[in-house]
């Protein structure tokens, strides 16, 4: 999952978590301010009956009466004033029921008790409790609003941040990692970020490719020139080996350690030759200006290799369309790509097995497989195949551990993509993917 999904889904939810949490807890807490609210005007009506009390004195209110009592027109609010006994103080505020003209309703009562002309009076001021509920339900359904809108506004702008806030690390990713060929570009663009941690990043990752490009340069600078000085000296020492041979003087002893070395040394050639063919791919020596059919191509390894499925006794099949075009391409090196790979099918399958090579052509898309019935490739090994001198199924002999290297190298050469299915004992199938816009057919194919 990309960074910017989870950050986005990571501000959704919270924003949905504060939502939820808001909506559970909000009766309560309206309900909670309603009641600190009636508590509050309670106490102010309080201090305002003692007032009078303290101005006008108890009588103001009593007139005459041993009590007093009063309340609206529709019971919502009421204040009594009787005389207690002295022991009874009290200042409290609580929810309790009261009985006004047969009726039982449920107040908020304040009580408090306060002496006047040495008598000890209970002072009850009281709110009905439907008061304070009948504004709960629209003040919690416009705080719901408000919190939606405010939800909605702040997730638009934590949407906005977080894009913008990682919108360099997608150029970075774009620029330096995505659909990048090796070697890499010189003079990479720095991405422009006031993030310190993306400049971080991406110079570190422009500094990196600058050591790799200067490690595969030095490699392939090397592998170039000890390649091409190798040949002068091989090429000595081979004819030097030749002229021993000839002479009469020479036992037959000598004659064959001599031809042993002579064998070694043409190894040796061999191997020296496909490092100097790699070297030349990998630095764009050979020209990419030929159109080449495909069906012509096979033919031509096929005819050059079919000798060997003789020799193993193996079955042939090949079928392939005769009119698909390759262009863009270096014939020659099309040429070995596919000799390497019929040889490898020949050389390690088993006797009196098969060898087929067949195409698939659909959409523009085409490719060749190449399938054999061998002794096939250990899965761990598969990634390991076309590294060089890595060489598989090691109790089979012949081959350098080159020639899948030449094929990678060739494939890479031409945007070629390969694919290898392999399973031990059951065979292996080498699967040869062009890319789609050098692929053509005749009209009227």
């Amino acid at each position: 999952m990309k960074l910017s999904t989870k950050l986005t889904l990571f501000v959704t939810l919270s924003k949905l978590a504060i939502v939820l949490f808001f909506v559970l807890t909000l009766p309560y807490v309206v309900d909670y301010i309603a009641a600190r609210y009636t508590d509050n005007v309670l106490r102010q009506q309080k201090s305002k009956v003692l007032k009078v009390v303290s101005q006008n004195g108890v009588d103001f209110y009593l007139e005459g009466q041993e009590s007093y009592g009063s309340y609206t027109l529709l019971r919502e609010e009421y204040i009594a004033l009787e005389p207690v006994e002295d022991s009874v103080v009290m200042d409290t505020i609580e929810t309790a029921e009261r009985v006004i003209e047969q009726d039982t309703l449920s107040y908020r009562v304040l009580s408090h008790t306060f002496k006047a002309k040495d008598q000890n009076y209970l002072l009850e001021v009281a709110k009905a409790t439907s008061t304070m509920t009948q504004y709960s339900r629209p003040l919690q359904r416009t705080a719901l609003y408000v919190l939606l809108s405010l939800i909605f506004i702040t997730l638009i702008i934590d949407l906005f941040f977080t894009h913008h806030l990682i919108k360099p690390l997608s150029a970075i990713i774009k620029s330096k990692l995505i659909n990048q060929k090796f070697p890499f570009a010189k003079h990479q663009q720095a991405v422009r970020t006031s993030t310190s941690d993306f400049q971080y990043l991406d110079s570190s990752l422009m500094l990196l490719m600058e050591q790799i490009n200067e490690a595969f340069e030095k490699e392939r600078e090397f592998t170039a020139n000890a390649s091409h000085e190798l040949m002068t000296p091989i090429g000595i020492l081979q004819n030097k080996i030749e002229n021993l041979m000839e002479h009469e003087e020479v036992s037959d002893m000598i004659q064959q350690r001599l031809s042993e070395m002579l064998r070694t040394l043409s190894r040796l050639k061999k191997i020296v030759n496909s490092l100097l063919l790699i070297s030349r791919i990998e630095n764009e020596q050979f020209a990419k200006s030929e159109s080449v059919n495909i069906y012509q191509l096979l033919k031509e390894v096929m005819d050059e290799i079919s000798h060997r499925l003789e020799e193993h006794e193996i079955s042939f099949e090949m079928r392939l369309l005769p009119d698909i075009t390759f262009s863009s391409a270096n014939h020659d090196l099309l040429f070995q790509l596919f000799y390497n790979l019929v040889n490898n099918a020949i050389r390690y399958n088993k006797p009196q097995g098969s060898l087929s090579i067949r195409d698939e052509y659909e959409n523009g898309n085409y490719s060749v497989h190449i399938k054999d019935t061998g002794i096939g490739i250990p899965e761990e090994e598969i990634p390991l195949i076309f590294n060089r001198f890595k060489k598989t199924n090691l109790l089979q002999t012949g081959g350098y551990g080159l020639g899948l290297s030449i094929v990678k190298s060739i494939a890479v050469y031409h945007n070629i993509t390969l694919k290898v299915n392999s399973k031990v004992d059951e065979g292996t199938t080498f699967s040869v993917i062009f890319p789609k816009g050098n692929i053509s057919i005749p009209p009227d194919k």
